[in-house]
């Protein structure tokens, strides 16, 4: 039987080997943790968000990052230090803008056929991950926020999303508990929310009791080229290093995603986006009751929301353009906690559990999903903020890729 790699057990990761799982193939998966979904899909903002799907690739983001640039709790925090990769990646962006409304529409597309796979495969695979089918609420606090909302909306309704306007007393019917003064906003009944490493935890269970293979802490260095195939060289723990051979390969391997197709004569230009989110502790009553069930996206403050059961409710957001870092900065997560505490006053903030993750990013926004130059090399990477909420449409993607170029009836055998 013919066998795929894939590096990384992220959720693109772990969609891809599910999807060839079921075309037939056989799948091994490497990832340096020792868990799948230990890194960009641990806490993200829990959104299966199509209503999120705009791309950030307008003038209007320069600005932003310009005006902030000094300012430590921004919303889009640039580090001006200079670096060849982030500003060459910034000149790239700055040239996808005139793709903004194609790639908006065509996001909004992929995330609703993404829907139709993961809600499926959850339900196959009887996977619990905290999911609440209750929309998503989109929030305004001027004219000039909601004016832009509404221009978004064509071109979310261009790629088969319904999102509605409502008004501020709509807003407070969709979910009681959000407290303060709003000028409207729109809602989608057809977005949810739930945990991402829950989700990808037991899709990868799914995974192996259909036959494929883990080998976590394993460090992957190189990916080679053979001319038959591809060699991948790891370490295994403190072991020494090993080499394995397959037959092709999907790279889904976040941020380092870039390093290995540099390798195998690919460029995929991904620079890592920081995100932030806490975790609050719902650990009494009244937290429980003034936390919302109904997902929310402050699009002033480019913070999300999500409730994670009884017990947990998770905010995240910012972008931070600072390299290959993962410190978990105190001014970064304040706000994140601030914000709770204005819209929803009653809850408890004294138990939080901050976390920060790194988008695997491309300038034009969209994930780089398909072949490389040389034969059996794919890529199925570069989500950015939108990994799970695309992620199940790449790997289905990737998969009739795969089936076509690599067809069932003439795999080898052994």
């Amino acid at each position: 039987m013919q066998h795929i790699a894939i590096v990384g057990a992220g959720i693109t990761g772990v969609t891809t080997a599910y999807a060839l799982l079921n075309r037939g193939y056989s799948v091994t998966v490497f990832d340096k943790n020792r868990y799948a979904a230990m890194q960009t899909s641990f806490a993200n903002g829990g959104q299966l968000s199509a209503s999120n799907a705009e791309v950030w690739t307008q003038a209007s983001t320069i600005l932003k990052g310009i005006k902030w640039m000094l300012k430590k709790d921004a919303p889009l925090l640039v580090n001006p230090m200079p670096n060849w990769h982030k500003y060459s990646w910034m000149a790239e962006f700055v040239s996808n803008i005139p793709k903004y409304e194609n790639n908006t529409i065509e996001t909004a597309r992929l995330a609703i056929a993404a829907r139709e796979h993961l809600y499926a495969w959850a339900e196959k695979e009887n996977i619990d991950f905290d999911q609440e089918m209750k929309g998503i609420l989109h929030f305004y606090n001027d004219k000039k926020g909601y004016e832009h909302a509404t221009r978004v909306n064509e071109l979310l309704r261009k790629g088969g999303l319904d999102r509605q306007s409502v008004s501020v007393e709509e807003m407070r019917s969709i979910e009681p508990t959000l407290t303060g003064d709003f000028y409207g906003g729109y809602y989608t009944p057809s977005d949810s929310t739930g945990d991402i490493h829950k989700y990808t935890r037991g899709l990868a269970s799914a995974c192996q009791r259909l036959g494929a293979e883990f080998v976590f802490d394993a460090k992957v260095n190189t990916l080679k080229h053979t001319g038959s195939g591809v060699e991948i060289h790891h370490v295994e723990g403190d072991t020494a290093n090993a080499t394995s051979h397959f037959d092709g390969v999907v790279v889904c391997a976040g941020i380092e995603s870039r390093r290995f197709a540099s390798q195998l004569g690919d460029r995929v230009n991904i620079y890592p986006v920081k995100g932030y989110s806490i975790t609050v502790e719902l650990n009494d009553e009244e937290s429980q009751a003034s936390a919302p069930y109904v997902s929310l996206l402050d699009d002033d403050a480019k913070i999300v929301t999500s409730r994670l059961g009884k017990d947990r409710f998770r905010i995240a957001g910012t972008a931070e353009f600072n390299g290959e870092n993962y410190d978990i900065r105190d001014d970064r997560i304040r706000p994140l906690t601030e914000w709770c505490r204005t819209y929803f006053p009653g809850v408890n903030t004294d138990k939080v559990i901050p976390w920060a993750g790194l988008r695997p990013m491309m300038p034009n926004m969209m994930p780089r999903v398909g072949a490389g130059k040389q034969t059996g090399v794919f890529y199925n990477t570069g989500h950015g903020h939108l990994g799970w909420t695309l992620s199940a449409a790449t790997a289905d993607m990737i998969g009739q890729q795969i089936e076509a170029s690599m067809p069932l009836d003439v795999r080898k055998a052994g």
